[in-house]
């Protein structure tokens, strides 16, 4: 046998090795996957966006659903919808960011259904534009929702679930949480919290029965740019902010997202990077923090609107897109204008851009 065959032998058999290493690796997380029917699934932020296609997909794996957000009617529109298809829905009116109103809906919650076996951690809110705008009222309210609004839920269902030696908390967090954007300083920098709460605490109830998953997705259609508030050049960061959120090669269809976010809770997975130009980047930025850094410093300088008459009035996106009227950017973005339609950002909205046919993706 030649040397050069038997090389190549080797070669394959690594190879084959490889493939069948991560098949039983699948394989054994399927195993590893929970059986969630029956369950109660907390979510917050819950009426639209990601949070209503969570509760939709864990509803089809036979959840029990309580939803929180702060506005009723948005609350009222998506129990409704999730109702239509077969689910059981509790709705509870919470700023998650107000720890009395947090208490208040895990007690009411709790009280419904007897307790609650898996918290979704996915209010949030985001606001775009340089930072010179933004004030320290800005960061507050981040942290408010996107660090705070994580801490005192999960704090509030710790006891019960270290009692019960069960359960499941899953903490949607970003790419921004693991990679500081300009222009989203305030989010971001609640969301490097959230990542850090979330590791911390894995790591702390190991062994206890509960798992915690932290989520980092990248960018995903879901329509949220249209309630994302922007200032400074507002018509300039809304047009970036659009586009980064609806183009397909940049973006994630958001019903695929919800699925696999659900896979990881159920198979109690450490983390999971949604997108791979998220963790293209977080694994760069890992590797080379300091050129990381430099090469989004020259993305704000050469790409971003600059800070030179800036202004600190703060505008939602549905209303900047109003006053555009760029019929190209409304075909660039119909994907993104589709997903609002179809998880309840424009429902019930005063104003906003014209009437877009919606678009439905395939999964």
């Amino acid at each position: 046998m030649s040397e050069g065959f038997a090389r190549h032998r080797k070669v394959l058999a690594a190879a084959a090795g490889v493939g069948l290493g991560l098949l039983g690796r699948d394989f054994l997380r399927r195993l590893r996957e929970a059986d969630l029917h029956g369950q109660v699934a907390l979510i917050t932020g819950g009426s639209r966006g990601l949070g209503f296609l969570l509760a939709r997909e864990l509803a089809g794996e036979g959840c029990r659903l309580a939803l929180c957000a702060r506005d009723e009617q948005e609350l009222a529109r998506a129990r409704g919808s999730l109702e239509t298809e077969g689910a059981t829905v509790f709705t509870c009116p919470c700023d998650v960011s107000d720890h009395s109103q947090v208490e208040r809906l895990i007690a009411e919650t709790t009280r419904y259904y007897g307790r609650i076996d898996l918290l979704v951690n996915n209010a949030g809110l985001i606001e775009v534009g340089p930072a010179q705008t933004m004030t320290l009222t800005d960061y507050e309210r981040a942290m408010g929702v996107m660090f705070w609004g994580a801490v005192y839920p999960t704090l509030a269902v710790l006891p019960s679930m270290i009692e019960r030696r069960a359960g499941r908390i899953v903490n949607i967090t970003s790419i921004g949480g693991k990679v500081s954007v300009p222009h989203l300083l305030p989010y971001s920098s609640a969301k490097f919290a959230a990542v850090g709460f979330s590791e911390g605490l894995r790591a702390e109830l190991a062994g206890k029965g509960i798992t915690v998953t932290t989520i980092v997705p990248g960018l995903m259609r879901t329509g949220g740019y249209l309630n994302a508030r922007f200032k400074g050049r507002r018509k300039e960061e809304f047009t970036w902010f659009s586009l980064s959120s609806t183009l397909p090669l940049l973006s994630m269809n958001a019903e695929r997202a919800a699925r696999q976010i659900v896979t990881a809770a159920k198979r109690g997975e450490a983390e999971r990077i949604l997108t791979f130009p998220a963790q293209l980047l977080a694994r760069f930025h890992g590797l080379f923090p300091g050129a990381t850094t430099d090469v989004l410093g020259l993305v704000n300088r050469l790409v971003l609107p600059g800070a030179d008459g800036a202004e600190v009035e703060t505008e939602r996106g549905i209303e900047v897109n109003d006053q555009l009227h760029s019929p190209l950017l409304d075909t660039l973005t119909r994907l993104g204008y589709s997903a609002a339609q179809r998880f309840q950002h424009l429902e019930g909205q005063n104003g906003g851009p014209a009437p877009q046919p919606a678009l439905r993706e395939s999964g």
